[in-house]
């Protein structure tokens, strides 16, 4: 006999462990708002790819970074509201945050804007984009959708989005792998055939250990304090922010903008690790908001 759950309300309670701020500095109203209305992931993105770019000096098409927001938009309000209604039937309300809670309110606006972003976006793909990027982005598109599948269905195991697929392969390896590769891939098929992969690529993975880093950061933080080791974030991030450097020492002289990018990544690896030192100042809401914010660094270049 199927089990059967009650009606989900029309207004979800978060946790009053998370919903109380105390004394902790909170975030500022129109940055709640990027936030929670999942507009922080297509920003990144968008960021990132003119980072790249400019790095490689390459010019983008203007479809590009419009497609990699539409679509990262879809993607995040698609996989919030997902969240909320798992956590609704499994009377899972513990997992929830603000901005699941903020997406199920909203759902009635939400999701009409996420199926309009998504056409826009198959539009884009299907009327702008060459056939030859077509073909190599599917690949890509097939992989994402696979990870997204597996990661919603019905299913799969409970631990499946916090727990190793393999010794390396944790979900949030894979979300910094897939958004990384999504920003970079424009860059890299626009190279001129003289110019070598290998110097942009470096860059590219430096920021996918970059993104794994800010879903493991949040991960940790939304775990609760007492859940990780204190080193947990601080020692990838200070490694991380040495090989940034590191990087950027190997490309100063002869590619000076790979090297900017990879400060760039450095400072937000860096910011990151300054924001786990001091995450009982903020609020998780205003944590959550910093978090995504560090990821910006290259904005700086891009304003330079």
């Amino acid at each position: 006999m199927p089990q059967t759950f009650p009606n989900p309300p029309a207004q979800l309670t978060v946790p009053r462990r998370l919903s109380t701020a105390g004394r902790r500095l909170d975030a500022a109203v129109l940055l709640r708002l990027w936030h929670l209305s999942s507009l922080d992931a297509p920003t990144v993105a968008v960021v990132w790819s003119l980072a790249f770019a400019w790095a490689a000096q390459v010019r983008l098409p203007a479809w590009i970074p419009v497609l990699l927001a539409l679509a990262a938009w879809a993607v995040y309000i698609a996989d919030r509201l997902l969240d909320a209604r798992t956590a609704l039937r499994s009377a899972n309300l513990q997992s929830l945050r603000e901005r699941h809670s903020f997406h199920h309110r909203h759902r009635r606006v939400l999701v009409p804007v996420a199926v309009a972003a998504a056409c826009a976006a198959a539009g884009i793909v299907f009327t702008l984009m060459p056939m030859v990027a077509r073909e190599r982005n599917s690949v890509l598109a097939v992989a994402a959708l696979a990870y997204f599948t597996r990661v919603h269905s019905p299913a799969r195991s409970p631990g499946f989005r916090g727990a190793c697929l393999f010794p390396l392969l944790t979900k949030e390896f894979l979300v910094g792998m897939l958004f990384t590769a999504a920003c970079a891939l424009p860059v890299l098929a626009r190279l001129p055939a003289q110019e070598p992969l290998w110097p942009i690529a470096e860059d590219a993975v430096l920021f996918a250990l970059l993104a794994w880093l800010n879903c493991h950061a949040i991960d940790r933080w939304e775990a609760g304090e007492s859940e990780y080791a204190e080193w947990d974030v601080l020692a990838p991030a200070f490694l991380l922010a040495l090989a940034g450097l590191a990087l950027a020492g190997a490309f100063s002289a002869a590619q000076p903008r790979l090297a900017a990018l990879a400060t760039a990544g450095s400072v937000s690896a860096l910011l990151l690790a300054l924001l786990d030192r001091n995450r009982g100042r903020l609020t998780p809401l205003a944590l959550r908001v910093a978090a995504d914010l560090v990821l910006l660094a290259p904005l700086a270049l891009l304003l330079g």
